[in-house]
């Protein structure tokens, strides 16, 4: 029988999402959750998903099926770990009490015989999730039979640094070897290593921790649970735009947005269009 997320948690071979999730629920406020409705609609080229039948692949916090069934979206959101489950309880507790219009599930995005189950979405949704499975081109491709002829696939995938990447999957691991009490051993220094020339140079212009201010807001996020994230985020695959570009050409979809993040660490951002049929 496959290990559970909590054994994998147990035996120190994956970061506790669900658990850095929690503590990012006592800060979210309208604010937040309008930037991530923002994001969304800029990312996916609309202005609102009234009517739109919308699939969260590992929902996190839950933030962001919050907002896309806040844009009139019906939403179904699933995740691997059960405390993430259990945020997007939360949040539909919150703002959308016993709503039929937002499924919320445990599965996981290799699990073809949970996937083959839940159909076809106009909008498939993955953000920073695909690459933590520990068989992210699995994952990729299930993430691909979700999406509805003409539907819309908005994933965001690590960057590939060759070496680099390889080092900070040594970091991830050490990380999470670590007891709780110790870690921020491994956090401190990534957070200076990360942040120091960018903050001096806010200081230097009179402009004191702006960037760190700025860290994910357009999302929505916290930047320092989204540096816990990093630092934690096991299993950790990466794959070059090319890559990931070529996967899906090869299985009928178009790419109609791509941010990526120049080069260096953190994720490209992809949307696809499902235009034909493929093969896989």
């Amino acid at each position: 029988m496959p290990a559970t997320s909590q054994q994998e948690i147990a035996a120190r071979e994956r970061f506790a999402f669900g658990e850095n999730w929690q503590r990012f629920l006592s800060i979210l406020d309208e604010s937040r959750i309008v930037r991530a409705e923002d994001s969304l609609c800029r990312m996916l080229g609309v202005s609102d998903l009234r009517g739109k039948t919308f699939l969260d692949i590992g929902c996190g916090s839950g933030l962001f099926s919050l907002a896309a069934r806040r844009l009139g979206a019906r939403v179904h959101c699933f995740d691997y770990d059960p405390q993430s489950v259990a945020c997007a309880h939360q949040l539909r507790q919150r703002y959308f009490p016993e709503d039929p219009d937002w499924r919320i599930e445990q599965g996981s995005a290799l699990d073809s015989s949970y996937l083959v189950g839940l159909g076809s979405f106009e909008v498939v949704y993955s953000w920073g999730v695909l690459h933590h499975t520990g068989a992210m081109w699995q994952a990729l491709d299930n993430a691909a039979g979700l999406v509805a002829p003409d539907g819309k696939l908005f994933i965001a995938i690590y960057n590939d640094q060759g070496k680099i990447s390889n080092r900070w999957r040594a970091i991830k691991r050490a990380y999470n070897r670590l007891p709780g009490g110790l870690r921020f051993l491994v956090t401190i220094p990534v957070l200076v290593h990360l942040y120091w020339r960018r903050t001096l140079k806010d200081f230097l212009r009179a402009r004191p921790f702006e960037t760190w201010r700025n860290e994910g807001k357009e999302r929505g996020m916290s930047p320092w649970r989204d540096l816990i994230d990093w630092v934690g985020g096991l299993p950790f695959e990466v794959a070059k735009p090319e890559a990931i570009l070529d996967f899906y050409l090869r299985r009928g979809f178009t790419l109609t947005r791509l941010t990526t993040c120049g080069g260096s660490l953190g994720c490209n951002e992809y949307v696809f269009v499902r235009t034909a049929a493929g093969k896989p």
